[in-house]
């Protein structure tokens, strides 16, 4: 039995439901420029409407100081909104209050109202009381479907749910799923993958993994100060030289719970941070004084590919090298490419999220070929640390 209820365990016809989303959606030239969020939080509301249920949708957007008119949600997200849903929203211009009460009252079965920015009223990310309260007056059940905010306890993500009956909506409830398929009863042995510039904001992390994973994978800056503070010379490469002591600490971990820790074996260096620049392929033991890491290698390509042929299920966080500039983006494509055939073959379970890791798995074609790629950031990463998240234990009272 799920610790949780989800659209399954109620009857929405006739009642007015809240549903929390993210429609804090990136925008460019007045437009929004990336509608997956909107893509992902579209069944959810299709299926409330389509059930008989009054969606009222909130969400917050950006970082408003009260009320401020460039973040209004009705100029930029509700029109991509209707687009993507391909039926028509109400809106109103407040999400308490007697506007958004008489926008409510308006609503009629299956149909839609967006409320105004959640965080126009400070009171949101106080977790006032009041304001909770006020925000679930509006309806009848609650529904989160946020699980890219739900590390924040803020009214409308954790504060909400103490006045309504709370359940996850499809999007939530597939997060929670393959993340718990991923770490809490994952299919062994477990692989994870950690990439990124610095250990220092990562140590939550590593610390959790160590003691849940069969291996772990490190690669980018952090893996070069896992190879520095194990006596190797990695040039002018980025190393945050004065965490030796922090990797230690944590290689004792592995060690204690039988851990393997996985550092690239070679590397692709250059003596400029730019694409194209001249570059070569060398083992850890012959780095050049001058030279930068900026990706794995071929040896330790192939020896990820090994290692990914005997594992079951794959948790990915962060890029192997620096993706964004060619050809230094080889390593993370071939070893993403790989764990993506795995998947596909039936063979591998792989979740994957952050946003550099899901740039970075969009950029090698696999976007689509993992088992569940999050696109939630800080949340999928205080997950990874084995920490609470307020809008999920909220759903589990």
């Amino acid at each position: 039995m799920s610790a949780f209820k989800t659209l399954d365990d109620v009857d929405v016809r006739g009642k007015t439901v809240l549903v929390r989303g993210d429609l804090n959606v990136p925008v460019e030239d007045g437009h929004v420029s990336d509608t997956t969020r909107l893509d992902r939080l579209a069944p959810t509301i299709d299926e409330i409407a389509d059930k008989g249920g009054r969606v009222v949708l909130l969400s917050h957007f950006g970082r408003p100081k009260g009320v401020t008119p460039e973040f209004s949600l009705k100029a930029i997200v509700l029109p991509a909104l209707e687009e993507v849903l391909e039926r028509p929203v109400a809106f109103a211009g407040d999400c308490v209050g007697p506007e958004a009460e008489a926008a409510v009252k308006a609503l009629k079965d299956g149909q839609i109202l967006l409320l105004e920015n959640v965080r126009f009223h400070p009171e949101e990310e106080k977790n006032d009381p009041v304001f909770a309260r006020a925000l679930a007056s509006l309806g009848d059940l609650y529904v989160n479907d946020a699980f890219s905010a739900a590390h924040r306890a803020h009214a409308s993500t954790e504060g909400i749910a103490h006045h309504l009956p709370a359940i996850a909506g499809r999007l939530m409830q597939a997060e929670l799923e393959a993340l718990s398929a991923a770490l809490e009863a994952p299919k062994r042995p477990v692989l994870a993958i950690v990439g990124g510039a610095k250990i220092s904001t990562k140590l939550d992390l590593l610390g959790n993994l160590v003691a849940k994973v069969d291996r772990l994978v490190l690669g980018g800056g952090m893996a070069n100060t896992f190879l520095a503070a194990q006596g190797v010379d990695v040039g002018k490469s980025l190393c945050e030289h004065d965490m030796a002591d922090a990797v230690h600490t944590i290689l004792g971990k592995a060690k204690a719970a039988g851990c393997e820790i996985v550092l690239p074996v070679d590397g692709v260096v250059a003596r400029e941070f730019k694409a194209d620049a001249p570059h070569e392929a060398v083992d850890n033991s012959a780095i050049p004084a001058d030279a930068m890491l900026l990706d794995i290698g071929p040896k330790s390509v192939a020896n990820l590919k090994a290692l990914l042929a005997e594992t079951k299920t794959v948790v990915w966080n962060g890029p192997l090298g620096v993706f964004e500039k060619r050809p230094f983006d080889a390593g993370t494509v071939a070893v993403a490419r790989e764990a993506a055939d795995l998947t596909q073959a039936g063979k591998l379970l792989t979740v994957a999220g952050g946003g550099d890791t899901v740039a970075a798995l969009a950029h090698a074609g696999v976007e689509d070929r993992f088992s569940y790629i999050s696109t939630a950031g800080g949340a999928f990463l205080e997950w990874l640390e084995g920490k609470d998240l307020p809008g999920v234990a909220a759903l589990k009272r």
